[in-house]
């Protein structure tokens, strides 16, 4: 497994950061009755003995993405191990965001973790969280509005530094024209990531826009472009979904373009180790619903902000078939 430089520094602070927050788990300070309700986390443990919390998270994943379902998963563990109760809601549109949001804030949630995708949908809405006195982290996606739209901190990874760690990557491979596929138009993590492969690339790249909540319209469309586009001797896909599809496009369209991707799952370490796919972006999404439950907690309870307030990295690393034995057993549980 590989990471970039850049994120290397940055990426392990946000490891050892989430073994230091298990050791004050184990020290935090006692709480009332609901603090001592028990709650599995994920080993058998109990909550820690502070109040109880209420945070939502709110993100723009659409129906079928299962990078969410490993984001939820590390949330989860976190906010049994933290006395919280976590709540969870999702839509690809940022007006609809915006809607849940607000209705989180009207339940008065203890802290807020959100994804921006699509910054300026959300903008207002985060205003009114700030007005309310609810606490907010921002993770995955659109780092670089996070600090001025009033969040205590962003945890993800750099899309831009990620982009051109794959462009650099296909210039080993000597990859000449690559086909960048955007699963949902105005996100501008997918984007970001599009970007920066065209920056370091020193081939050609061409972005495809996709529907990404319709897999059969997507594999088509994909299809398509590799059957009218022989020179193209790389798909790179931005979500683990997306590169099943890929693959079948390839297929279909009697194609011989090697196909990489963002982000990791079970399929996709099936994927590496038939060799189906060459590389993929991982850039832990359980670590990114962990640490952002953690820094609410952490800041409720002792008036932490991890990183200062800046972005704390968990990615990107590239993995490929080699890495595969190490992965299996985690993808399978669902944590990579």
């Amino acid at each position: 497994m590989r990471t970039n430089r850049k994120a290397a520094g940055r990426t392990a602070a946000a490891l050892l950061t989430a073994c230091a927050l298990a050791l004050v788990a184990g020290c935090s300070g006692s709480g009332g009755k609901d603090s001592e309700d028990k709650a599995d986390d994920g080993e058998g443990g109990t909550a820690a003995k502070t109040p109880r919390m209420k945070i939502a998270m709110v993100t723009h994943s659409g129906e079928g993405d299962t990078f969410w379902d490993i984001v939820q998963s590390g949330a989860k563990v976190a906010a049994a191990k933290d006395n919280v109760q976590f709540l969870y809601a999702a839509n690809k549109e940022g007006k609809e965001q915006a809607q849940l949001i607000q209705s989180y804030i009207d339940q008065d949630v203890d802290g807020l973790v959100v994804s921006l995708a699509k910054p300026e949908a959300v903008k207002a809405v985060l205003a009114k969280a700030a007005a309310a006195g609810i606490p907010v982290v921002t993770i995955n996606s659109g780092a670089e509005f996070s600090e001025p739209f009033g969040a205590l901190g962003h945890i993800g990874q750099d899309e831009a530094i990620a982009g051109e760690a794959v462009g650099e990557e296909l210039n080993k491979r000597g990859k000449k024209k690559a086909l960048c596929v955007i699963h949902e138009q105005g996100n501008v993590s997918l984007e970001g990531r599009c970007a920066g492969v065209e920056k370091t690339f020193e081939g050609t790249v061409e972005n495809l826009n996709v529907e990404g909540t319709n897999m059969p319209a997507t594999t088509s469309s994909i299809e398509a472009k590799l059957q009218s586009g022989k020179d193209i001797d790389t798909v790179v896909t931005l979500g683990a979904p997306f590169a099943a599809a890929s693959v079948k496009a390839k297929e279909s369209a009697g194609s011989g373009a090697e196909i990489n991707t963002f982000d990791l799952n079970e399929d996709v370490v099936k994927q590496l180790k038939a060799k189906e796919i060459g590389f993929a972006v991982d850039q832990q999404p359980y670590l990114q619903g962990y640490l952002a439950v953690d820094e609410l907690w952490l800041h409720k309870n002792n008036g932490n902000v991890i990183g200062g307030g800046k972005p704390v990295l968990t990615g990107p690393a590239l993995v490929t078939e080699k890495d595969v034995p190490a992965l299996e057993k985690f993808t399978a549980r669902g944590t990579r």
